[in-house]
């Protein structure tokens, strides 16, 4: 049992698996963005399910529509958690001790590395041993050792910031898994239906929609108290196609409750920022206003947001409710639509051509009765109608009015725009930039650097007789496969040949004590470059 979980540790904890984890995570998000998520837009994903019908209630078992809340989801963020978790701490301590130790000493026989050569020098073993560590500079890591023959190694290693950069990739994804599940605990997000005109405070109370982390919910985290005075307008331009090109939300908003008023447009993909917060333009619609006057003469007002059922055309659904006399169950209730570009198709049904508005439509079906009637919880959008009674069917264009036959006059005063803000925090988002960057520059480290090590073993001259050159052999070894280490192995012999002198032999005259017959001679070094060999 005991190999049987520490076979199941290893294999959890490999980098293999790590991968495959980032990579079904990757995958798991999918779904995510291509799918509506009810935590988002709980009634585009009804309205999916209603249109797929078995698939997408399967769909819906299965949790594609809330991804990232589902058990799956968090049972592959878990375990790439735990795979990373266990795989960095060994490769770390494996690391540090890698850089703390001294580069090792030189193989027996350099001529058998994958890229070796050698040369001859006139320098003595010490001197060409300075000249060479100074050629291949800072960047190489040298360790100077003398053999028990006599001979002078040189051990020389670098590129050891690409294991760097890769331990720092993947201690910041580490971060970055970590600061989204602290982001989640400590989150919260708001949404506010706000007509042109109107503003809220962020206090929980005035939100239409509030979502909080679990310690949001338990009053460990309060929000930020801002006040957006005033939408003072709402813009819409689209192109001569028809496409949208510009939503943009004009506020005027207090960072703090006593603090000063100031300006600010609010667009698509271009929050808000206040002390932390984040105001989104999230989606917006049509408020019309009706006024409806009583047979007693007495009147009421009333502009409600009406909601998009058709994204294309903005075509939206929504109701009024007005009280009437208290216990009198005279309260009228309409229950309508808005059509902004209104279009009367061949069964007789009022549709939208349009988002813009051109001449817009307000149909309406009036009830009367008893308002708290119905059973439930009820929303604003919509009229529970099964205890009141239908005294109408209208449909109006802008200013006009109709007369029901019990009175009962409605007049269609007009429209308002209205835009739904979503206030969202997030208190991790500054680090998990950070965490970001970190990631693609450990990526860069560990992608543009090269590891390599290089053997020097300076054999000095006197073996073969007074006057014997110095043979220096040089072995070379690549630990990544990336670049080409033949070419660049071959610069560093090219160099290393050039920090030593040339090996100089006089030629005597005649008799020994004549005058030299020509310049001095000087003697090519002789070299060999060994192919690599098993």
């Amino acid at each position: 049992m005991l190999r049987a979980l520490r076979t199941v540790w290893r294999r959890l904890t490999s980098m293999r698996t790590a991968l495959i984890l980032l990579f079904l995570l990757a995958v798991a998000a999918v779904p995510g963005s291509l799918l509506p998520q009810r935590p988002l837009n709980p009634s585009k994903t009804d309205a999916y399910i209603s249109a797929h019908g078995g698939w997408g209630r399967f769909l819906d078992s299965i949790g594609m529509f809330d991804v990232f809340g589902s058990a799956w989801f968090a049972a592959i963020y878990l375990l790439l958690f735990v795979s990373l978790v266990g795989c960095l701490i060994p490769r770390i301590r494996v690391h540090a001790r890698a850089v703390a130790r001294t580069p090792l000493p030189a193989p027996r026989n350099l001529d058998k590395l994958p890229e070796s050569g050698s040369f001859e020098t006139s320098a003595p073993a010490a001197d060409y041993a300075r000249a060479a560590r100074a050629t291949l500079g800072r960047r190489w890591r040298i360790a100077q050792r003398e053999e028990p023959s006599g001979a002078v190694t040189l051990s020389a290693e670098k590129g050891y910031s690409r294991e760097t950069g890769n331990l720092i990739f993947h201690v910041a994804l580490l971060a970055a898994l970590v600061l989204i599940a602290i982001g989640r605990l400590y989150t919260y997000e708001g949404q506010r239906v706000l007509k042109q005109g109107d503003g809220f405070c962020d206090t929980v109370s005035q939100y239409d929609a509030w979502k909080p982390g679990r310690f949001a919910a338990e009053g460990r985290v309060a929000p930020a108290p801002f006040c957006i005075d005033d939408l003072t307008k709402f813009t819409a331009t689209y192109t001569a196609s028809g496409e949208p090109s510009e939503f943009r939300a004009d506020v005027v908003y207090q960072p703090s409750v006593d603090g000063p008023t100031k300006r600010a447009s609010i667009s698509v993909n271009h929050p808000l920022r206040i002390e932390g917060d984040r105001v989104y333009l999230i989606s917006h619609g049509f408020a019309p206003q009706v006024t409806v006057r009583m047979p007693d003469g007495t009147t009421q007002t009333r502009t409600e947001a009406f909601i998009p059922t058709d994204a294309s055309t903005l075509y939206s659904e929504g109701a009024f409710k007005l009280p009437g006399p208290a216990g009198a169950k005279q309260d009228i209730g309409i229950s309508g639509f808005f059509a902004p570009t209104p279009v009367t198709g061949a069964d007789g049904v009022v549709r939208s051509a349009s988002p813009q508005v051109n001449d817009p439509a307000l149909g309406m079906f009036v009830y009367e009765g008893d308002l708290n009637g119905g059973s439930g919880q009820q929303s604003v959008y919509s009229l529970a109608h099964s205890k009141m009674k239908q005294i109408g069917t209208l449909t109006l264009k802008e200013k006009q009015t109709a007369t029901l036959k019990n009175g009962v006059q409605v007049t269609f005063d007009g429209w308002l725009p209205w835009a739904s803000l979503q206030v969202s925090h997030d208190p991790a988002q500054g680090y998990l930039l950070i965490a970001a960057l970190a990631m693609v520059v450990g990526l860069i480290g560990s992608l543009g650097v090269r590891r390599r090590r290089l053997w020097l073993r300076i054999v000095p001259g006197g073996a073969g007789g007074t006057g014997s050159p110095t043979v220096v052999h040089v072995g070379g070894l690549a630990r990544s496969d990336s670049g080409n280490f033949t070419a660049e192995f071959e610069q560093v012999l090219s160099r290393l040949r050039s920090a030593a002198p040339a090996h100089e032999d006089q030629q005597d005259g005649d008799d020994g004590g004549g005058d030299v017959d020509g310049p001095t001679a000087q003697r090519a070094p002789s070299e060999t470059i060994g192919a690599g060999r098993d």
